[in-house]
């Protein structure tokens, strides 16, 4: 113990962070916000750390290219050691991640979006936006007849896009057709690009909630006044409120841990998703099934009939997406 401080005060003497630590971990919380009902965000969190060091790992075996991507992931499931279970380990966690979902949901529900958290919340819309990208790009990666043929229909959805969809599927084909760019695109997309764009996102939105603190417990009458709230969220902290750390991280350890099992568990049971054949394009008769994410969009368009299906896919969801964002601004101040 004695050298561990040595060594701590010698860290902390040069990076100036133990005071900075200290602070984030002892941060008071309203009391009645330390409960179950506020795990959803820390679970996110721990779904999003195992999906990158289970992402580096299959980094360092896959090859993405496409005569040797759907073997890679062959070599992953049946000649690494373990590496069915990692591969499975991702692939699981990128649907658990719904729980960016559920946390959104919980946030709504208990007026978390009002002020003076808006921003809080349009971040974490562009983080629901980011993981959707990153669970569309990973399944592209395994390469298989169902990445290729749902890669297909994306690529057919973005072509209706009015003046830019030739443009845009360019852009994320590489080129006219399916083939070897495409898969350096996507993997450079899952890989970097949209993991930075998550990793700051994330950054932003915790610092948001450190300084901002969590929304107090929801009271039937109350009623957010921009002009008094921060004055009444700060005595009610220092009357009633609890240290983040130990009073209200228990719950969120325990929750993440579950759902870290849970993941372990879908995993050795059910295994890796795929890869099911290796793509075929002369293979036109075929009915490629989405991830998770993506099933209700193909359900719906099952139901549609061919002249409704531009307008549901281009003007549904931006019309939604702006609603989504735009609540705060609307709703959220008196």
């Amino acid at each position: 113990m004695r050298m561990i401080k040595s060594i701590g005060d010698w860290l902390d003497a040069r990076l100036q962070l133990g005071k900075t630590i200290r602070e984030t971990m002892e941060h008071p919380v309203p009391r009645k916000s330390a409960s179950w009902f506020y795990v959803f965000g820390s679970a996110a969190l721990a779904v999003f750390l195992l999906q990158i060091a289970t992402g580096i790992m299959l980094a360092l075996i896959y090859v993405p290219s496409a005569g040797e991507a759907w073997n890679s992931l062959q070599s992953l499931n049946h000649n690494v050691a373990l590496g069915w279970f990692i591969r499975g380990m991702h692939g699981w966690g990128s649907d658990f991640m719904v729980i960016v979902l559920i946390h959104m949901v919980q946030v709504f529900l208990f007026g978390a979006y009002k002020y003076p958290r808006e921003l809080t919340w349009v971040v974490g819309v562009f983080l629901l936006l980011v993981t959707l990208g990153m669970a569309f790009t990973g399944q592209v990666l395994r390469f298989d007849q169902d990445a290729y043929w749902g890669l297909g229909i994306g690529a057919s959805i973005a072509s209706r896009v009015p003046l830019m969809g030739h443009w845009i599927v360019n852009l994320m084909l590489g080129g006219p057709i399916i083939a070897g760019a495409t898969l350096s695109r996507f993997f450079a997309l899952h890989v970097f690009v949209i993991p930075g764009l998550l990793i700051a996102l994330v950054g932003v939105h915790l610092l948001m909630v450190l300084k901002l603190g969590i929304n107090e417990w929801p009271m039937p009458g109350r009623i957010v006044r921009k002009a008094t709230y921060l004055k009444e969220y700060h005595e009610l902290t220092a009357k009633e409120g609890v240290p983040f750390v130990p009073d209200a991280i228990w719950k969120d350890l325990i929750f993440s841990a579950v759902i870290l099992l849970s993941v372990a568990a879908c995993a050795l049971y059910f295994g890796p998703i795929g890869p099911s054949g290796p793509p075929d394009p002369t293979i036109i008769q075929t009915a490629p099934r989405p991830d998770f994410f993506f099933l209700w969009l193909y359900a719906v368009l099952s139901f549609l009939p061919p002249s409704m299906e531009t307008p549901f896919l281009l003007i549904g969801p931006v019309v939604v997406m702006i609603c989504i964002l735009f609540l705060p601004f609307v709703f959220g101040e008196v």
